[in-house]
């Protein structure tokens, strides 16, 4: 079994790493800053049983994450425009957790002071937040102090129950009464800690809960049917993922690939590197994952 430290590292390594390009170089240097999507509005079409009728509104959404929604962040894209006629932006930063995204804590963040998460929601005015952490564990983060599940998990678990109640009220502030709705993304089988990824999904109901927000239970797309914290490698390819060409990475054996071999935490089919980037291939985790939290961003828009 790894010693705690020794998967640290590795985790470390994994999230500060992003899904990108095979043929990119190693050495590539890490952005500063992510690319933003570039804000899109379409108005869905009137009735034509009633010509007159008054055009939906098109949401705006944001969304804010870690290395899971840096490789996540164009296919969620393309489905909640194409879905919603939704305005997108999308500013993951790899290796963040919750208190990256915190007003006052530029200095000691991966996340400049432009694109905390307040910030953005003043500058934006979305109609939704969804947030997706895996929940930074170790202490690579500067704004986490050192805090670790490893070294005091009930130091970790009260420290992110307050940074997740403090980014609640800093975005609900920025919006001024008038919203943003939140959703939180609950994380899919950790096989090193999986009783922290369960706690900090309860976190996350615990805070929609008290905030009016929603749950957008994509971890569950990524389980085994019957053991939503088992993880595993494998899952039996969907109808759809069968109908797609690419999806059903193994058809022969009626399964499809969630993981790389050499990589057990994110969902991006091709090697991760130093230059994060939303993932390149047809990658079915991904895709689950999308489909879970753009079904809870319409529930949150209807």
């Amino acid at each position: 079994m790894r010693k705690p430290w020794v998967v640290g590292v590795l985790l470390a390594g994994l999230l500060l790493g992003g899904c990108g390009d095979p043929a990119s170089e190693p050495d590539a240097p890490v952005p500063t800053a992510p690319r933003a999507s570039a804000p899109t509005q379409q108005r869905a079409p009137a009735s034509p049983a009633s010509p007159a009728a008054k055009p939906r509104k098109a949401p705006r959404v944001l969304y804010l994450g870690d290395s899971l929604a840096m490789e996540n962040q164009k296919v969620l894209g393309q489905q909640l425009r194409r879905d919603l006629q939704a305005e997108y932006t999308s500013a993951p930063y790899s290796g963040t957790t919750l208190c990256d995204y915190l007003e006052g804590t530029a200095e000691r963040s991966l996340v400049p002071a432009a694109d905390k998460a307040a910030a953005l929601v003043r500058r934006l005015r979305p109609d939704v937040v969804v947030l997706q952490f895996w929940g930074n564990s170790w202490g690579y983060t500067p704004c986490m102090d050192g805090i670790t599940y490893d070294e005091s998990p009930s130091r970790y678990f009260t420290r992110y129950a307050t940074d997740a109640r403090r980014l609640t009220e800093q975005i609900g502030a920025a919006g001024r009464g008038a919203g943003p709705e939140i959703v939180w993304v609950a994380q899919g089988p950790d096989p090193i800690t999986p009783d922290r990824v369960r706690r900090v999904n309860a976190l996350y109901a615990e805070r929609a809960a008290a905030s009016g927000g929603r749950v957008a239970d994509a971890g569950k797309a990524v389980s085994p049917a019957g053991g939503r914290y088992t993880w595993t490698q494998y899952l039996p390819c969907t109808a759809s993922e069968r109908a797609r060409p690419g999806y059903c990475t193994q058809p022969s054996r009626g399964r499809t690939a969630l993981h790389r071999d050499d990589d057990y935490l994110h969902f991006c089919l091709a090697p991760t590197t130093s230059r994060p980037k939303p993932c390149p291939v047809r990658s079915p985790g991904i895709l689950r994952i999308a489909h879970a939290i753009a079904k809870t961003v319409r529930q949150s828009v209807r």
